[in-house]
């Protein structure tokens, strides 16, 4: 299996031998040893997810890297942030994925209004199975545990991914915008319960104003 490593917090160094991952088409920066690489159609979800995708209107472009060496991966100075899966699923906005290991499945979700942000279509990107992603954040991420008698409630602009056994569903009404004058219409917010951890960026990305 890939070894993931972070050279700085804005550079991932993948080490292979044989190996293969699958990453962010134009993400890497260099390579050395022998490597090959595959452009894969609709994140190499097959039909169904090339279909999503469209349907969406979110573009998700993956390469296939194998080969033996180091390869480096960034995304315009973005910080990377390595996830380990034991069996579980990660659900990921699609433009934060950068990197994951190729024997782990990626598909897609169905979430609903949260179509609303701007770029953002009607599904979450899932990872699933054993091995190490990367995703990325605008600054540094802040990973939010969920318990069971302490739920979350998150900005969808901040939003980058979460895990877990975890409940998601939109609340609409007040949001953190609304406080400062900048919200218009009717504002939702993103409500996390169960058992997970929610990642979260201090940057907000484009939305419409969190209006749905």
């Amino acid at each position: 299996m890939a070894t993931f490593r972070l050279q700085g917090s804005k550079v991932l160094a993948v080490d292979m031998s044989g190996d293969s991952v699958k990453a962010k088409n134009g993400s890497m920066v260099a390579y050395d040893g022998r490597m090959a690489f595959k452009k894969l159609s609709g994140g190499g979800e097959g039909v169904r997810g090339m279909v999503t995708r469209r349907v969406t209107g979110e573009q998700m472009t993956v390469m296939e890297v194998k080969g033996e060496g180091t390869c480096w991966f960034a995304d315009r100075a973005s910080e990377i942030n390595l996830v380990e899966l034991r069996g579980d699923k990660l659900y990921v906005e699609s433009s934060n994925l950068l990197c994951t290991d190729a024997g782990l499945r990626t598909g897609t979700s169905f979430t609903g209004v949260r179509g609303a942000s701007q770029g953002n279509g009607l599904f979450t990107t899932t990872v699933e199975g054993h091995g190490q992603a990367a995703i990325t954040s605008e600054g540094p991420a802040v990973v939010l545990r969920v318990g069971h008698d302490y739920p979350l409630t998150v900005d969808p602009g901040a939003y980058i991914a979460h895990q877990g056994n975890l409940r998601q569903s939109f609340q609409s009404g007040v949001t953190f915008r609304t406080f400062l004058g900048e919200g218009g219409g009717e504002a939702f917010q993103i409500l996390f319960e169960g058992d997970g951890l929610v990642y979260v960026q201090p940057s907000e990305r484009n939305t419409i104003a969190g209006d749905v």
